[in-house]
């Protein structure tokens, strides 16, 4: 009896610190997203719900420097909120116009009384994006971020979708970590990868409890405006079961660099994006990675995407000669394409002369050249070529004024070393200097771009995937190229453009296309491919035999392709098993669809997009994977009915 007035009060001391806390909601425009931000105990937190049921429970805040930490101790002060109301436009992305419309709160901390950092959340109907602004204490006018405690508590029976990131310096010539290891889908919570995470973006399907029954929320989690003056980041699961940001591994660059990113203060971090929904379609429809975002610098042209071809996916290094170039750029012509890219080694097998030569050749046929690059420096050892010019300055300009002369369309650069600060910096100066030169330049061997297409306007895609050259090296991984492409849909493509280089119509990845690995995809998945794989920029694994050997309403198909589009729209699909999307270029659509699974997709589909009573064009598969062309109409309530087999591809466009 004694003990319990002491019960009692600590009861009552425990309450009042509770008490004591504070909090503020930001909400979506349409009350489905809230976000509730607090200091309970000084340690700033947030949780998120979407129409009352918790997707991101109770989940840590704040940063750690070298002089502070700004995890605990911290006191909300006054919390400003704006509508963030602007529209925009992209070329190079999903969605051309775009109205960005969202809720804004920056909550002020206080840390002994005086300003240290600002927690600023956005919120719209789909999207929740966070990121912090940290103040000089005294005459700190410059921090080293040691650590980031943001934090993602996801509910108990959470399943995950999620690319582990790789140990550093393994793989081909040490290049790793580049985004390229399989998924793991439909594990549950509490794992990390191998050891070192997962690579953005991450999707996680969240239990949702509704009146009606259980059914599923999904959660996409992200990183957005990483540039030169920050490191990119990583999601780990090492403790207390949630999940944080991470930073670099100590490994990457061969070393090479801090992987914790130094700012000037006051200075902002970049943003930690959550896309959230019912359904898959808020993933794959959303534009946070470039709402949240300004171009960095203006184009120095009006740059030219659109289709190519690309001989080393067929004939690997052998290929990369005058002869085979100039047979590729006679190809593209032939396809009515923009350009073609001449892979490793060129500066070796074919030279600089002949390089120009080749060039002027394809200004005669309307096709422009562009030329890989290897990123290398000292991070990994790739050794092929050209080596040594895109890390140094004075070289790389040297390089890109001859590039200039000789009228390339752009580069390529493979092989980076990793996600440090110096790394950032390196993508941004690569592509500062070719605006400087009218270049468009893609990545490989990379990190996830992370709103480039707007930050950067000579930016067109990055690799950061496994991409179609495993298809050549591996039959494994032709043997599950229909479940990586019901993946990549949902999670690496809904965040930025990705150079995949496919839709072969090959037979074999072979340059007599008699010997190699075996392609175990449809003709129609490779038209389908074209579509749900977006970049504005494509060089596909066509090859000149396909004008023979393929069939005429392959090659038609292909040769009329958009690579840029207007807009997306979600149908059907469940990652790894169908997907089921349309995109539209001006006033047509596109109505794709792949299916990984054993049993036949079978559906009913409606498509609004279709005026009532358009004759429309469907490209289908039979049981044995032959592919064929009907005409079709919707019926009354602008429904369809599809199969589409395993390993089978579907396309559905208008006349």
């Amino acid at each position: 009896m004694k003990t319990k007035p002491i019960f009692i009060a600590l009861l009552l001391a425990v309450g009042g610190m509770t008490a004591l806390a504070k909090s503020h909601q930001v909400k979506s425009s349409d009350g489905q997203l809230i976000v509730t931000i607090t200091d309970d105990g000084g340690k700033p937190a947030y949780e998120v719900s979407f129409q009352r049921s918790s997707c991101i429970m109770s989940s840590p805040l704040g940063l750690k420097t070298h002089f502070s930490d700004l995890t605990t101790g911290l006191e909300m002060g006054e919390c400003e909120d704006r509508l963030v109301n602007e529209p925009y436009e992209l070329r190079n992305i999903k969605q051309r116009e775009v109205h960005y419309m969202a809720q804004e709160s920056v909550c002020h901390f206080l840390k002994n009384g005086k300003p240290a950092l600002d927690i600023i959340f956005r919120v719209t109907s789909r999207d929740v994006a966070f990121r912090y602004q940290v103040y000089p204490q005294g005459d700190r006018k410059s921090a080293v971020i040691t650590a980031e405690e943001s934090g993602f508590v996801l509910p108990d029976g959470t399943t995950t979708f999620l690319c582990p990131q790789s140990k550093p310096m393994g793989g081909f010539a040490r290049t790793s970590p580049s985004y390229e290891t399989n998924y793991s889908l439909d594990e549950p919570v509490g794992k990390n990868g191998w050891g070192e995470g997962y690579t953005f973006p991450c999707l996680f399907k969240v239990p949702w409890y509704r009146p009606q029954g259980r059914c599923d929320l999904w959660v996409l989690i992200s990183e957005t405006g990483v540039d030169g003056s920050y490191c990119a980041s990583r999601l780990v699961n090492d403790k207390d079961g949630a999940y944080r940001i991470a930073f670099p591994q100590q490994g990457e660059c061969n070393g090479i660099g801090s992987v914790t990113p130094a700012i000037a203060l006051p200075g902002f971090t970049p943003w930690r994006t959550i896309t959230i929904g019912g359904s898959l379609a808020p993933i794959v429809e959303t534009t946070v990675p470039f709402d949240l975002v300004q171009p960095k610098y203006k184009a120095s042209q009006e740059y030219i995407y659109g289709k190519g071809s690309w001989s080393w996916i067929i004939g690997m290094d052998p290929s990369c000669n005058f002869d085979e170039q100039k047979r590729y750029i006679d190809f593209s012509a032939a396809m009515g394409y923009q350009s073609v890219l001449i892979d490793a080694f060129w500066d070796k097998q074919i030279g600089y002369d002949r390089i120009e030569e080749l060039a002027r050749y394809g200004k005669t046929k309307g096709v422009g050249l562009f030329l890989w690059y290897n990123s290398n420096g000292s991070w990994n050892d790739a050794p092929q070529t050209p080596i040594g010019k895109m890390n140094n300055h004075l070289v790389r300009r040297q390089e890109m004024a001859w590039m200039q002369r000789a009228g390339i369309r752009g580069i390529k650069v493979d092989f980076f070393g990793g996600d440090k600060q110096n790394m950032m910096q390196l993508y941004e100066d690569i592509l500062v200097d070719a605006n400087d030169f009218g270049l468009l330049v893609i990545f490989h061997g990379c990190t996830l771009p992370r709103g480039w297409e707007r930050m950067y306007p000579n930016y067109a895609a990055s690799e950061a995937v496994l991409a179609s050259e495993n298809l050549h090296f591996g039959q494994g991984s032709c043997d599950a190229e229909a479940r990586n492409a019901c993946i990549h849909p949902f999670i690496r493509n809904t965040v930025g453009a990705m150079d995949f280089g496919g839709s072969t119509l090959n037979k074999y990845y072979g340059a007599d296309n008699k010997h190699g690995t075996v392609r175990r995809t449809s003709d129609v998945f490779a038209l389908a491919a074209a579509v749900l794989f977006q970049s504005p920029v494509q060089h596909f694994a066509l090859a000149p035999n396909n004008l023979d050997d393929a069939p005429s309403w392959a090659i038609d198909f292909m040769k009329d392709v958009p690579t840029t589009w207007d807009e997306v729209k979600f149908i059907d699909g469940y990652p790894g098993k169908y997907v089921v999307l349309a995109r539209r270029c001006g006033d047509k659509w596109y109505v794709v669809g792949a299916n990984a699974e054993e049993k036949p997709y079978t559906a009913t589909l409606t498509l609004p997009m279709f005026n009532k009573g358009t004759s429309l064009k469907m490209y289908s598969d039979d049981a044995q994977l032959k592919g064929s062309v009907k005409e079709l109409k919707q019926n009354k309530k602008q429904q369809v009915k599809v199969v589409i087999p395993k390993n089978g591809g579907l396309v559905i466009i208008d006349q």
